[in-house]
């Protein structure tokens, strides 16, 4: 399985904010911020609590799940 953050982007997009602002208010890199465009890649719970709080919301609101493809 791997995470998907395109919830967090549309987020961003609809409350008007910047990459930088959210950097800034959660206390995390705008290079983990930019990491996380890729779908897949894995970052800590600890930055994941950072931006829910920052945006007073849930995890749930911000990433999903994707189930692996397996090709055999």
């Amino acid at each position: 399985m791997s995470a998907s953050y395109k919830k967090l982007f549309k987020l961003l997009i609809d409350r008007e904010m910047k990459i930088k602002e959210l950097a800034e208010k959660a206390g995390v890199s705008q290079a983990t911020l930019a990491k996380m465009k890729k779908d897949g890649v894995s970052v800590s719970t600890d930055v994941l609590v950072k931006i829910c709080t920052a945006l007073n919301c849930t995890v749930d609101d911000i990433m999903e799940i994707l189930p692996t493809i397996d090709n055999k």
